[in-house]
């Protein structure tokens, strides 16, 4: 917890994501001073002189030390206000010695300054070496060693970034705390960027010391981008485990409200299907980081901060103190709707409202005021016609049996507990239809070999799937009519297909009686929305011939679309 020292502070609550790259932090470097103690070589600039200077990394203090400052060196045109200040502490004389006055024109004014480790953390050179005596170059003890030879950049949750955020970033007031000031947070972790590879430390576990805390695994519990060698993504039934992580802790009662921290090219996404899936009336941020915390320009600092002071404001409240602002992404200083929402450039400033029609709520002034500009039309958290709490026990996932014929299978949505299952993710495709696709003259599906192989790959899953299929922009429609031919064969299967434009389209997608029209959304966007449906209402009832299906078979299909499709009108 970052603690405060006052009960009427906003409360909130942190949770860690996969890939943060805003927990991220560029490698640990032996500094020149270690390898001058330790007679190494020293780090060279790229001409060959001797680096300047050596980075300082925020470390702590083990003892107090008792340091002098020059006076007039916080900046260059202190001395021209002199006649303003007051007198030093003292001065140092050429001898190195603290005196209370001055023994010579040539003695130092200096100011005596006692640090503690209680002060928190301090940017200092980073003295540490390998255990065979060679300097840190980069995270590996050597380029490209296994995972037991390397070090993560990555924090394991939030704690160590906000510590950082609250001691050594200062607000336009030239004022540091720029978090306890306005909030407590709690940390909390759902497949988080860094784990406790040896086994999670006694003084960071929340079991009261009952059992043991297993290592943790690269790629199982812990999610990291680098070293690249190592990088690890999360998979399909992370997303449950995230959903139920978030769900508990916005269920818990206990905050005010919640800051999601992801990878930057995925928090869209994320924060979209906490939008439809989290059932409550809190407000919830996302917030990313195209530099990891430390880099020079560091964009994640200020969007944390923005977030905790967007939460604390309560400018997203409605006269009922539920959230009427949705799910949000705060990104350099503007609020975005989670729904339109897109990582464009891998730069601060790189997110966009995609869509057309809005999707920026407001904005932080640079001096820090908050307002609010536009607010979302579309159902949300508590609104969500699949949010978790709305969505079924059991549902029907369609299946191919063994002798060829399709059919229903019940599939477990939620646990006794309400929680959603690993397993019941769906498994969505996004296929995209571009210009000059077919492959020969006649547009014969048979020849779409990649297409039919996902199709009969779904139907033998025994598992939720879809299909989003990105045409022409709006419109949604294929360019090929062989795959367009082949989506409806998988509609009529029992699986469901949503179309979208292409990119970022501004338009709507068109309608069609076998396939859902996903608006203005983004293909991205849109198989997350497919997702959610799947749980809520199952695979559409598939055609004993998917070929040549009745027109019981049609009028049943239709109105599972139609099903789909209010949703999709409205979320």
């Amino acid at each position: 917890m970052l603690e405060t020292d006052r009960l009427d502070k906003t409360r909130i609550a942190h949770v860690s994501g996969p890939t943060a790259t805003i927990q991220n932090t560029p490698p640990l470097v032996t500094s020149n001073k270690a390898r001058e103690v330790r007679g190494l070589p020293l780090r060279l600039n790229a001409d060959g002189s001797t680096a300047t200077f050596d980075a300082l990394r925020p470390q702590r203090l083990a003892a107090p030390a008792r340091v002098y400052v020059e006076q007039f060196s916080a900046h260059p045109l202190e001395s021209d206000a002199a006649d303003l200040y007051g007198a030093p502490d003292g001065y140092i004389g050429s001898d190195g010695v603290f005196r209370a006055d001055r023994q010579s024109d040539a003695d130092k004014a200096v100011y005596e300054v006692q640090l503690r480790p209680e002060d928190g953390l301090y940017p200092l050179p980073y003295m540490a070496v390998q255990a065979d005596g060679r300097p840190w170059e980069e995270e590996c003890a050597t380029p490209g060693a296994p995972s037991a030879n390397a070090r993560q950049g990555f924090f394991p949750d939030g704690s160590r970034s906000f510590e950082e955020i609250d001691r050594l970033s200062i607000g336009p007031d030239g004022l540091g705390n720029l978090i306890s000031s306005l909030a407590t947070v709690d940390f909390f972790r759902a497949g988080a960027p860094g784990g406790y590879t040896k086994g999670m430390p006694a003084a960071r576990r929340t079991d009261e010391g009952v059992g043991g805390i297993s290592p943790e695994i690269r790629g199982r519990d812990f999610f990291p981008y680098k070293p690249i060698h190592l990088a690890s993504q999360g998979p399909r039934p992370l997303l449950a485990t995230i959903t139920n992580a978030l769900h508990d802790v916005a269920s818990s009662g206990h905050y005010d409200g919640i800051i999601w921290t992801q990878g930057s090219p995925m928090v869209e996404e994320t924060a979209y299907w906490f939008n439809l899936l989290i059932d409550t009336t809190l407000p919830i941020c996302g917030n990313a980081a195209q530099r990891p915390q430390g880099q020079i320009s560091n964009d994640g600092p200020k969007n944390i901060v923005d977030s905790v002071q967007y939460i604390a404001s309560r400018i997203w409240a409605d006269d009922a103190g539920r959230n009427k602002c949705a799910t949000v992404v705060i990104q350099e200083q503007q609020i975005f709707a989670a729904r339109e929402v897109a990582k464009v450039d891998a730069r601060p400033g790189g997110y966009a409202a995609l869509g057309g029609h809005g999707g920026i709520l407001g904005q932080v002034t640079h001096l820090g005021a908050l307002i609010l500009t536009y607010l979302p039309a579309y159902k949300h958290t508590y609104l969500s016609d699949v949010n978790i709490n709305r969505l079924p026990t059991t549902t029907q996932a369609v299946v191919r049996r063994p002798d060829g014929t399709l059919d229903l299978t019940e599939v477990t949505i939620k646990d006794a507990e309400g929680k959603l299952a690993a397993d019941a993710i769906p498994v969505v495709s996004i296929a995209k239809d571009g210009a000059y696709s077919t492959l020969e003259f006649g547009d014969d599906p048979s020849l779409e070999a990649d297409l039919k192989a996902s199709i009969e790959h779904k139907l033998g899953m025994g598992r939720l799937t879809g299909f989003v299929v990105e045409g022409l922009s709006p419109y949604g429609h294929g360019a090929s009519s062989a795959r367009h031919t082949l989506m409806l064969q998988a509609t009529l299967s029992g699986i469901p297909v949503c179309k979208v434009g292409r990119g970022a389209p501004e338009g709507f997608a068109d309608p069609h009686p076998l396939q859902i029209a996903a608006s203005n959304l983004t293909a991205t966007k849109a198989r997350l929305l497919l997702m959610a449906c799947l749980m809520k209402f199952g695979s559409f009832p598939p055609a004993v011939d998917p070929l040549c299906p009745t027109e019981q078979e049609m009028t049943a299909i239709r109105a599972k679309v139609a099903q789909y499709q209010a949703v999709f009108h409205t979320h």
